[in-house]
């Protein structure tokens, strides 16, 4: 959940981190610090609690950090409050070791007191100081930094991706992953380590992507890598496609309200390109008619928002295939004794490909024989390396925590899976396979309509923004949509707000509408907009004030019943919540702009999460 990066080179090292740690703001963190080596073989090491200007501040942008290698880190907190003593990086206490780490120690109980035996003292609440101070005790043992390194990762036990420096070697550092994202990046007489490659896509494009178990020793005229037997090994590199702009705000306010306005250009990446012929095609799914046709169950698995796709996945797919579609939530899957089996495909959804959850529940369906089939934004991610099949959305970087274009690329994705196997299976007729088809060429340009006047979002914002709790309801569709607006809300405006489906309203939760409750009600699902309608008046009737979102062809007879409607452009019902979800983004965020929070980087919330 937090940021690392790391350079060696001729340059200055210090502002180069602070930039690199700048772009990694969006992930989520409550401390950042720095660690460089100073020509005199000195640590120094700098850090704070709050937001990376504080420590840009205390050393005057970098300028008075001097030295050309150094690693540097944002930290969520897991293990000790945030404070300045927990912040990253850690250093040993001969002073002659610094470390930054993402992921968790889970033995490091065992280790801290090991260590302190051995007369080791700690200053900070942290599994890292740990992983610390026990590379300096083998360092000290054996005088070689990297045989140090390797000793340590054979006793620690959890996910880690670690920056590390040792005084006495200044003309390089090392690096090690396990569970948790870490890539090289390669320049001119310099290199770099990053968590994520917005950090250093300023000053290169080529990279490699380290696996588990791997460990780099980076110097500025190249890197070294091993693998977890220790041997030495050569890794691919691969060029990064995106251009810098794309990781910048281009105007906005908020990258959040940029990735918002940019969903119809990502959705035509995503799904354009893979259209021939007015068919889609997949050039590079392994999957074959066969093995289609086998397929006894399909399990969606994913987290957050991603998971909310799959709710929508399961009807549309259901619809489509006849074949029972089950959504987990990633975090629950391995712990239910899933009933997986060789004929069996589980869909991975995760927008950074490195969501721990997600990962760990991918390797337990692929040791119980599932074909897995990823959908993830971020090439060559650890999801996608992992997986028998992976589709990339092409939805571009996205900076904001709270995902809105990765949500929409996601779920064209994955529908127009849906679309390609009905069409093999034989289950969606060809006169639907073109009416489909037909909505879906559309999809931008409706998205971009919508997207054009957000002015009744604007008015429909500032005159709810005050509420304390939110409820949205809907059925089939409408409520799986309703998840993602209700996420959005609670995200980035700390209101409190819940999903329901509407038809459980009198199961209990209706006890909780009271005279101005505010309620969203979601009647996009046209099959169903006569009992959504009659949940709008059961509300109503219990004095709730209702906002509904309905399609163009339904919102004049909402309106006989709400004063306040969104009208949403009519598609094919598989798309309608690709189209219903924009102005519940919208209002999320307008909502938390009124209310003065921070909308691209929510408090205690990080983008991509790498610990359980």
């Amino acid at each position: 959940m937090c940021g690392i990066v790391g350079f060696i080179g001729t340059e200055q090292a210090a502002p180069i981190l602070l930039d690199g740690l700048q772009r990694l703001e969006y992930r989520g963190y409550d401390s950042a610090g720095i660690a460089v080596l100073s020509g005199e073989r000195e640590l120094q090491v700098k850090k704070s609690k709050g937001r990376l200007k504080v420590l840009s501040d205390i050393i005057n942008g970098g300028k008075s950090v001097e030295g050309t290698i150094g690693i540097g880190h944002t930290r969520w907190a897991t293990h000790g409050e945030p404070n300045d003593i927990n912040a990253h990086p850690h250093l040993s206490g001969n002073g002659k070791i610094a470390v930054v780490h993402n992921g968790i120690i889970e033995n490091y109980v065992e280790l801290r007191d090991f260590l302190r035996s051995k007369g080791y003292e700690f200053r900070s609440e942290t599994d890292t100081e740990v992983v610390t101070q026990l590379i300096a005790y083998y360092y000290e043992e054996c005088g070689s930094c990297l045989e140090a390194v390797f000793r340590v990762l054979r006793r620690i036990e959890g996910a880690y991706a670690l920056g590390i420096l040792c005084a006495d070697e200044p003309e390089h550092f090392i690096a090690a992953r396990k569970d948790a994202p870490l890539l090289i990046g390669y320049g001119e007489g310099c290199n770099f380590i990053a968590s994520d490659v917005t950090a250093i896509i300023k000053h290169t494009r080529d990279v490699s992507y380290m696996e588990d178990g791997e460990v780099a020793v980076v110097s500025k005229d190249g890197v070294e890598f091993y693998n977890s037997l220790e041997q030495p090994i050569t890794k691919e590199h691969h060029t990064i496609d995106w251009d810098v702009s794309a990781a910048e705000k281009g105007g906005y306010a908020h990258f959040m309200l940029k990735e918002i306005m940019e969903q119809p250009e990502a959705i035509r990446k995503t799904a354009f390109s893979r259209i021939k012929d007015n068919r889609v095609f997949f050039e590079d799914l392994k999957i074959d008619a066969d093995y289609i046709s086998s397929i006894n169950k399909i399990y969606i698995v994913a987290c957050g928002s991603s998971y909310h796709v799959g709710v929508v996945g399961k009807y549309n797919l259901e619809r489509m295939l006849r074949k029972p579609v089950e959504v987990c939530l990633a975090s629950e899957f391995r712990y239910c004794d899933p009933l997986v089996d060789p004929r069996s495909l589980v869909i991975v959804i995760s927008q950074s490909g490195e969501t721990l959850d997600t990962m760990a529940a991918l390797r337990e369906a692929k040791a119980l024989g599932a074909h897995i089939l990823s959908i993830v934004n971020v090439v060559g991610s650890s999801i996608a390396r992992e997986s028998d099949d992976v589709l990339y959305t092409w939805a571009g970087p996205e900076i904001a925590v709270a995902t809105t274009k990765a949500y929409s690329t996601q779920l064209v994705l994955l529908n127009m899976l849906g679309l390609y196997f009905g069409d093999i299976l034989g289950t969606v007729s060809q006169e639907e396979y073109a009416c489909i088809m037909n909505e879906l060429l559309r999809l931008p340009a409706k998205m971009e309509q919508m997207l054009e006047n957000t002015e009744d979002i604007k008015h429909f914002a500032s005159n709810y923004f005050n509420h304390d709790s939110v409820f949205f309801i809907g059925r089939n569709l409408d409520y799986a949509m309703g998840l993602e607006g209700s996420l959005k809300l609670k995200e980035i405006s700390y209101i409190h707000s819940e999903a329901y489906a509407s038809g459980e309203l009198k199961h209990g939760t209706i006890s909780l509408i009271e005279d101005g409750t505010l309620v969203v009600a979601l009647g996009t699902y046209s099959a169903l907009f006569d009992k959504a309608m009659s949940n709008v008046v059961e509300v109503q009737a219990r004095g709730a004030d209702v906002l509904a979102v309905t399609t163009e062809s339904h919102a004049a007879e909402m309106r006989k019943t709400v004063g306040n409607v969104i009208a949403v452009p009519n598609t094919h019902t598989i798309f309608q919540p690709s189209l219903g979800v924009v102005p519940l983004q919208l209002f999320a965020y307008y909502v938390a702009l009124l209310r003065g929070c921070d909308i691209d980087k929510p408090r205690n919330l990080a983008k991509s999460v790498t610990v359980e």
